[in-house]
């Protein structure tokens, strides 16, 4: 006689993440994680009340642990033939480990079956690791708005990904 053993799932390895939509009980640690991530540009919990009621043309994702623990989070404005990238961040445990390139093809995906013509973004030029990102997944400099982020007077670039419909 053969007892049927129980099905067990693997462990997941430690690094992974998974996407999730983001959800109203996220907002208060996410507006706590952008203070320590932009500090002067940091959204507030307010702000991010205001984007999870902007639905259905806000569409923000959420990558947590194994555990549940935020590992970043990342959304779009979709408004017509183009999309907005809002927001997009990693906590430092998780900087240099694929998640935000995971959030940035999420964010592509979700415009592209949205049908959209191209995906926007602006950066801090100062922030070369983000730039290194965008430059990896096809963006591209179109302009530079001249001292936009205050204070420090760093400008900022805006990019875009041409994007082809029905690649989601």
């Amino acid at each position: 006689m053969t007892v049927a053993q129980p099905q067990t799932h693997p462990p997941r390895p430690p690094g992974e993440v998974l996407l999730r939509d983001l959800e109203w009980t996220d907002l208060a640690h996410l507006a706590g994680l952008e203070q320590q991530l932009f500090a002067d540009d940091a959204w507030s919990e307010a702000t991010w009340w205001s984007e999870l009621a902007g639905r259905p043309r806000r569409d923000y994702v959420v990558a947590t642990t194994s555990d549940g623990t935020i590992a970043g989070y990342a959304g779009l404005d979709l408004s017509g033939d183009v999309a907005d990238v809002m927001t997009i961040a990693t906590t430092p445990g998780h900087q240099g480990r694929g998640t935000g390139r995971l959030l940035l093809g999420e964010l592509v995906r979700r415009a592209t079956a949205h049908g959209v013509d191209a995906v926007l973004l602006e950066v801090r030029a100062d922030n070369d690791a983000a730039r290194r990102l965008y430059d990896r997944a096809g963006f591209e400099v179109i302009s530079v708005r001249r001292r936009y982020y205050q204070p420090g007077d760093v400008d900022a670039l805006v990019m875009r990904l041409i994007v082809t419909k029905g690649d989601a």
